[in-house]
């Protein structure tokens, strides 16, 4: 497989550009991209930074902290051979899905995130806040210039404004993993602008 890996740092101060930087220099500039931002921009503005030098095709997005593993890219891209999916999805709650370190709190968020969104978007897919996903270049290009949506709801937004443009999706169960290192991000803010986002979408699509 041709490829490249492009890693988008909002100037983190774990050290990831230093390991970039190492990667670079093993595997080379070809292979490794580093796309460095001066500060924390979120995560759709990282899409459409990212997508500016990605060259294939096919584009998948995932968490580098490993909460996605890479062992099921072989079969996202193997689904949308077999399917011809515009989008495929890495889900948590179909069979052979699912996910480890989450404590009760946080999984239940999760579920009852996905429930709300379900009962009143009626997505089609049954995880909408989960980000390991394979998209069509074109596709991923025409959704980050419909979606407006900050944050967690950011994923939530890609899903429906698929739905609305008809692309085709195809999910494969994956299991997430919680980061062993930092701590997520998601808190009470994170919370209230999901439901925003949520309330947002219902009301115009």
């Amino acid at each position: 497989i041709d490829y490249e890996i492009i890693i988008i740092d909002d100037a983190s101060p774990d050290g990831t550009q230093d390991i970039v930087k190492q990667l670079i220099e093993i595997y080379g500039a070809d292979r490794i991209l580093l796309r460095p931002r001066a500060g924390k921009l979120g995560l759709g503005t990282a899409y459409i930074h990212g997508l500016k030098f990605a060259s294939g095709d096919y584009v998948v997005i995932m968490d580098a902290d490993l909460s996605h593993h890479p062992k099921f890219i072989p079969q996202f891209i193997a689904k949308q051979k077999e399917t011809g999916a515009d989008i495929v999805t890495g889900t948590r709650y179909v069979a052979k899905g699912g996910v480890h370190g989450w404590d009760l709190r946080r999984k239940l968020t999760s579920r009852v995130a996905n429930y709300i969104a379900a009962t009143l978007l009626q997505p089609g897919v049954s995880d909408l806040t989960g980000s390991f996903r394979l998209y069509k270049a074109s596709a991923l290009q025409t959704l980050t210039q419909q979606c407006t949506s900050k944050g967690y709801a950011f994923q939530m937004e890609m899903m429906i404004r698929s739905r609305v443009n008809g692309f085709k999706i195809a999910e494969v169960p994956v299991t997430f993993v919680d980061r062993v290192y930092g701590s997520s991000k998601l808190g009470g803010s994170e919370i209230i602008q999901y439901l925003k986002g949520l309330l947002t979408l219902f009301l115009t699509t």
